[in-house]
């Protein structure tokens, strides 16, 4: 959670925003819209483009007028990049989405180059591209979907570029809801909702349509470490060409879309995540494929850590609620207790100040409800963050040390399985909550390997390790 200190004016037009005013040209409005961005506590909005002509919208003659459609890049400003290796069906599924995609007429629809990465039958290759009129840039060495990228990306001419793996299916309205972002010169990539591109009616497809990792849910958000979408995956994702530089980081086979997108963000870019927009995927719903990948997933944890420290880590936590919840581990409730106590009255007092109240009375102010909702609130709520740590990376220590210790086994256990079943509450999947518990675990199990793996390759502890007391990314 963030407080932000509003003047009474800047109160009031907040308040004219959330209500749907828009913004005006005044610098100490935009100044301010931009603060609550950057926090990630307001989100742009540019309505809805319609389903007429949705990659067509920024023609419409009231698009540049109105608060609602900020001119921005048009399709014909965008080359789409679709980097491929031997999937045939796939790549011919996604340039058919392509062309229907720009329901504006044929000047509406964006270039396309197809990068095929060492394929065993480039011919194939190419004759699926000339049929759906994309260019073809073929690779003798594979590289990785990083390097095929950015083969693309060192063709492109346009100002922008979609990135697309060969396995999405790209729906109608995705490039016309994720274009009017660039109308903020600020912007340098906006990623779309990554969905099933069908509902599957196994156990594991099922469990994928509701918790995909490519997914990164519902609501809006900045993009950056620290932030509530701390990534976004690069199987879909329009860049500004000139934020983008040489791309794509050589070498790096798993976690190069985060490492990318993070290092947009160092360099002052802001990366939007927007999930009116919504692209198609296929996703893994073989066990044995879907349990490799998640692992591969864990194996970029050191890499990432090693290039970005302190932005992977299991767990950030202040000393007060590592003190209560370690207190509480040890069967001490009464110290947890007054651990949790003192740091919201310690909270309530630094707050005082702001709302200008006098500590410690009125004990019903702003100031303790605040504090309450802050330090005790979040002390409670940092059990969910606390059992995914276990489950997602420190289960190989965890265990074994609740077997070996008698009064760790309920707590640990409650911990461990506290995360799936609130998120099965919060998603309400179409899967019963044992199933789906089963599911989160093991894709947990499958991450944390990759974790422990990727530790052991690079010799680092760093992605094992919490961050007590220091600060965390921002977000």
């Amino acid at each position: 959670m963030r407080v932000l200190r509003l003047t009474s004016a800047g109160a009031r037009q907040v308040a004219s925003w959330f209500a749907g005013a828009p913004v005006p040209a005044a610098t100490a409005a935009r100044t301010l819209a931009r603060r609550l961005l950057d926090a990630g506590i307001a989100h742009p909005d540019f309505g809805d483009p319609g389903p007429a002509h949705p990659d067509s919208a920024a023609d419409r003659p009231d698009a540049a007028a109105s608060p609602q459609g900020p001119r921005g890049p048009r399709p014909p400003d965008v080359t789409v990049v679709i980097p491929v290796r031997d999937r045939h069906a796939e790549l011919d599924r996604c340039l058919a989405g392509l062309r229907g995609a720009a329901a504006g007429g044929e000047r509406a629809d964006p270039r396309v180059i197809v990068v095929d990465d060492a394929s065993a039958d480039p011919a194939a290759i190419a004759a699926i591209a000339a049929r759906h009129r994309a260019g073809v840039i073929h690779r003798p060495v594979n590289g990785g979907p990083g390097a095929a990228r950015n083969t693309g990306l060192a063709a492109a001419e346009t100002g922008f570029v979609a990135f697309l793996d060969s396995d999405c299916v790209p729906e109608p309205g995705w490039l016309g809801r994720l274009l009017p972002h660039f109308a903020d010169p600020a912007v340098g990539a906006v990623a779309p909702r990554i969905v099933p591109h069908q509902a599957g009616t196994g156990w594991l497809a099922r469990y994928e349509g509701a918790s995909s990792t490519l997914d990164m849910g519902a609501r809006p958000s900045i993009v950056r470490p620290g932030a509530r979408v701390s990534y976004v995956p690069g199987a879909a994702l329009v860049v500004r060409r000139s934020a983008a530089g040489d791309g794509f980081r050589p070498g790096m086979y798993v976690g190069e879309d985060v490492d990318f997108v993070w290092r947009l963000a160092a360099a002052g870019w802001r990366v939007r995540y927007e999930p009116n927009a919504r692209m198609g995927h296929d996703h893994r719903v073989t066990f044995r494929a879907w349990f490799a990948r998640r692992a591969d997933y864990g194996t970029s944890a050191a890499a990432l850590e090693d290039l970005h420290p302190g932005a992977v880590r299991p767990l950030y936590a202040s000393w007060w609620t590592a003190g209560a919840w370690g207190a509480a581990l040890a069967g001490r409730p009464v110290t947890a207790a007054a651990l949790t106590a003192t740091a919201t009255a310690l909270l309530a007092r630094r707050l005082s100040r702001v709302t200008a109240e006098r500590w410690p009375l009125p004990a019903a102010g702003a100031a303790w409800e605040l504090a309450v909702r802050l330090a005790g609130g979040g002390t409670l709520a940092a059990a969910r963050p606390i059992g995914s740590a276990l489950s997602r990376t420190w289960w190989p220590a965890a265990i074994p040390a609740a077997l070996a210790v008698r009064k760790l086994r309920l707590p640990v256990a409650a911990l461990i399985l506290a995360p799936p079943l609130l998120d099965w509450a919060d998603r309400r999947p179409p899967l019963d909550p044992a199933r789906y518990v089963a599911a989160r675990l093991l894709d947990d199990a499958a991450y944390s390997i990759g974790v422990w793996q990727g530790c052991v390759r690079r010799r680092t502890a760093r992605p094992l390790l919490p961050v007590i007391g220091g600060k965390r990314p921002p977000g």
